[in-house]
């Protein structure tokens, strides 16, 4: 895997506000330009009852409010990758404040498995054109004065990228919390030595590198958290800790996974976030529909 493409500006500091969503444990961030009112949204959510079949926004909302009631501009709305757990409210959030939204380039390859796990047929795009931007390993965007760029770190799903701005990195499912290891490698296109090699590859950042997670569960009770840094990462990971050898990390991982169940909303988070967070079309009937596929995954 290449090396890191550009130096991190670590006398940048971005201000980061985490917004934990508990039904999915993930964390939505705003990224706002210290030199600003520029700001970028990365992960957002979209609330789902699933046995109910019915959509709502509380979550994107109060990021909305952040927003509004403090002036700023939003300017970016970032994927970190095709999420298999939570529906993106990057679509909704866009209406109503702008922005472009960004993933990775490897979206295609999601796009086209999804594609044909959902019988999607041939109106479905599979080009990645539902999202503004499509990056590539090293590309750099701006957040108002801001300079960002890309790293594609793999191994979770093909599309997954860290987007590094200043100090700061949201390393999205490919890292959690030390006393969390690692995210599973088993879903299609994931690969348990190409996530070490990706992990790696972020802890290769400065040591004082702000570290941002998209998801964490509290192992053994402790409370949600989710900042770490680089080098606590390196010391205190307990899947990749300097010192863990790829071959003992592919070994635990693959058999750590298959001990897993699916997410709980896997179908409906992959059929929506591969359409960059917009839902199905409407049948003639004018209703939308979410598809069971039996036996697909």
């Amino acid at each position: 895997m290449n090396a890191i493409p550009h130096r991190v500006d670590l006398s940048v500091k971005p201000e980061v506000t985490a917004f934990f969503d508990a039904p999915t444990n993930t964390i939505s961030y705003v990224v706002k330009d210290p030199a600003s009112h520029a700001c970028a949204v990365v992960d957002s959510v979209m609330d789902i009852d699933y046995a109910a079949g019915r959509i709502t926004y509380d979550s994107a909302d109060a990021i909305i409010a952040h927003i509004r009631d403090r002036g700023l501009t939003l300017e970016w709305l970032i994927e970190t990758h095709v999420h298999a757990d939570h529906l993106s409210a990057a679509p909704y959030i866009q209406g109503r404040l702008g922005g472009k939204i960004g993933i990775g380039e490897q979206i295609t390859v999601v796009q086209e498995v999804f594609g044909k796990v959902f019988n999607e047929g041939t109106e479905f795009r599979r080009d990645g054109s539902q999202f503004d931007r499509l990056f590539k390993d090293g590309d750099t965007y701006g957040i108002g004065s801001l300079q960002a760029f890309a790293l594609h770190t793999p191994g979770h799903t093909p599309a997954c990228m860290t987007h590094v701005i200043g100090d700061a990195a949201f390393v999205g499912d490919t890292l959690f919390m030390p006393d969390g290891g690692s995210a599973r490698a088993d879903f299609p296109g994931g690969d348990a030595r190409t996530l070490f090699r990706s992990m790696r590859r972020i802890l290769e950042l400065p040591p004082q590198t702000r570290l941002f997670m998209c998801h964490d569960y509290g192992p053994n009770g402790r409370e949600i958290r989710w900042e770490s840094t680089v080098a606590e990462e390196r010391a205190h990971n307990i899947h990749v800790h300097d010192g863990m050898t790829e071959d003992d990390f592919v070994a635990m991982r693959e058999a750590r996974d298959k001990t897993l169940g699916m997410p709980r909303l896997i179908l409906p988070s992959l059929q929506v976030n591969m359409r960059a967070g917009a839902l199905p079309p409407a049948e003639p009937n004018g209703r939308v529909f979410l598809k069971l596929p039996v036996n697909a995954l």
